[in-house]
């Protein structure tokens, strides 16, 4: 044996340098990706909620185009004295104050515009109604004709 130490041998790990390294990119890479995550789940929040009013709304919707069309003339006609069928609530509509209070409108339609004026609700066909169902203060609404 010659006596002789060996050099100094290079140690094999991570360095404090490459874990700081690390994780900084880690940390640059998670912030925009939790912020992605929120808008996520805010989105979902609100998909949720305008599910839940639309088919609040279709089901008055429904209970409304299941009446026989005397009651929906009788309802047209008593929103009528307060004005035109089309601009007054209808005895369908829900109690005020109701949560997501559904606002049904009915009035009788001019379906094939035989007085040329371009409105619908002038010169009427009879037989043919007009049926709108809103959710009072947003802008989600239904509507439909009902033919006797």
């Amino acid at each position: 044996m010659n006596g002789a130490r060996p050099g100094p041998r290079r140690e094999s790990g991570i360095s404090y340098i490459e874990i700081l390294i690390a994780t900084v990119l880690i940390l640059i890479t998670l912030l925009p990706m939790m912020d992605a995550m929120r808008g996520a789940t805010m989105s979902t929040a609100a998909h949720e909620e305008f599910a839940i009013r639309n088919a609040h709304l279709r089901a008055k919707m429904e209970e409304v185009l299941g009446e026989p069309f005397a009651r929906l003339e009788a309802a047209a006609s008593a929103a009528e004295q307060g004005g035109r069928s089309f601009d007054q609530p209808s005895l369908y509509t829900d109690a005020p104050g109701a949560t997501d209070r559904r606002v049904v409108y009915l009035s009788y339609f001019d379906g094939d515009n035989a007085d040329n004026d371009g409105d619908p609700f002038t010169g009427v066909d009879p037989g043919l109604m007009w049926v709108r169902t809103e959710i009072e203060g947003t802008r989600l609404a239904v509507e439909s004709l009902v033919y006797r």
